[in-house]
């Protein structure tokens, strides 16, 4: 079974990685994130989950850094508890429709293993994209394996960020 895994950052990869092996999925890595800024927070990201997609022989598509896809989805809409959610869809609609391009039947995210995320709402949201799109989501809760991650992260020297990605989320933990 082939499963297109929507790639935050390389940590985040690790828990849902070694789930999705352990239940025979064939995984495909896309790292679509429009909304991460700088564009140096990009590379950063990117490049830790290089060294680590080498590690565990993931293949890893990227369409590029397009910040102006970020932008055009929450037009005006910084400011709000929907401008998440707007973020989250993005990003799982264009791997599921990336997913149907390539034949593969299942699309998931490792945002489900991330404590601060909204798990309802990111299963709602790959289960209405699912339907539109008609590439199956897989929703898993690997939040029970963050902290372990995060642990085996560090130990491999891999980038650890601070802020969730995008120029709002920075500037609301500059204000923390």
């Amino acid at each position: 079974m082939e499963i297109l895994l929507h790639i935050c950052c390389g940590p985040c990869l690790i828990y849902p990685f070694g789930r999705l092996k352990g239940r025979g999925f064939n995984i495909k890595g896309f790292y679509y994130n429009p909304n991460l800024y700088p564009f140096q927070e990009y590379g950063r990201r990117k490049e830790a989950l290089e060294v680590l997609s080498k590690d565990l022989e993931l293949e890893v598509e990227s369409p590029g850094h397009q910040e102006s896809d970020f932008s055009r989805a929450i037009n005006n809409k910084e400011n709000t508890p929907e401008r998440c959610v707007i973020c989250w869809s993005l990003r799982l609609k264009k791997t599921a429709d990336h997913a149907r391009e390539k034949a593969i039947p299942f699309f998931s995210t490792t945002l489900l293993v991330s404590p601060y995320q909204d798990h309802r709402r990111l299963k709602q949201l790959g289960e209405e994209i699912a339907k539109e799109t008609g590439v199956d989501f897989y929703y898993e809760d690997f939040r029970v394996g963050f902290r372990q991650a995060y642990k085996e992260a560090k130990n491999k020297g891999l980038y650890l960020q601070k802020y969730c990605g995008c120029r709002y989320s920075i500037k609301n933990e500059n204000e923390k």
